[in-house]
């Protein structure tokens, strides 16, 4: 009986969560329905509220907004919007990362995320899945000996939040899997592998080069 119910855990639990997900993402696009004026909202003018409505809304209000800022004038207006933004001491702050970061990610010639790597962490004796996010900035890297790459070390199971840490190009070894394959990999905290290229998720292991770790000669 133990082993039915852990069995019927498994099916229930990941499927549980996804349509708690999804409900409440559902229920967070339908609240900008309430933005509309009384007595031109959906339900108003249907008589019934029927869910799901807010995803096409925040749908098409993406799509237009990209479709008006595509051309010059649209450019210009984001502009000054930015410029107004910029000028308020706290949310200047805010908005500027924010943007970096998303323009970083979401920009199709940007490198984030696009590699997924082995690196040493949190000592030099174990290993765990990074992302390769860049080069670390022009003042960093003046200090540092040698060719040194920028890294995101996401923390399981929640990847959102991590560790930005640049280590030497040499002491990472790049992994044949795919950023989503990785992901899945950290999520599931190794549970769930990603199959070997050959299908059969027991190929033969690509031979490496192990990166040498040189311990420091501490005083004492």
């Amino acid at each position: 009986m133990k082993r039915y119910f852990v069995t019927g855990l498994l099916i229930w639990v990941p499927l549980g969560i996804t349509l708690w997900v999804v409900s409440t993402l559902v229920g967070a696009m339908d609240s900008i329905l309430l933005w509309l004026p009384e007595g031109s909202r959906p339900r108003d003018l249907m008589g019934v509220h029927i869910p799901g409505l807010g995803v096409f809304g925040v749908f098409f209000i993406v799509l237009a907004t990209g479709f008006l800022t595509a051309n010059i004038l649209g450019q210009r207006l984001v502009k000054m919007w930015e410029d107004l933004l910029n000028r308020i001491p706290v949310v200047k702050s805010i908005y500027g990362s924010v943007k970096q970061v998303s323009d970083t990610v979401l920009s199709d010639s940007g490198q984030a995320f696009r590699k997924a790597l082995l690196v040493r962490f949190p000592h030099s004796d174990a290993w765990t899945v990074a992302f390769l996010t860049g080069a670390p900035a022009a003042e960093l890297a003046c200090q540092l000996d040698g060719e040194h790459v920028s890294v995101y070390v996401p923390t399981t199971p929640n990847p959102t939040s991590g560790y930005f840490m640049v280590v030497k190009k040499t002491a990472t070894i790049e992994l044949d899997m795919s950023v989503d394959e990785a992901l899945k990999y950290v999520i599931s905290m190794g549970v769930v592998a990603p199959a070997s290229k050959g299908g059969d998720g027991q190929g033969p292991c690509k031979p490496v080069i192990r990166p040498k770790i040189v311990e420091p000669n501490l005083p004492g």
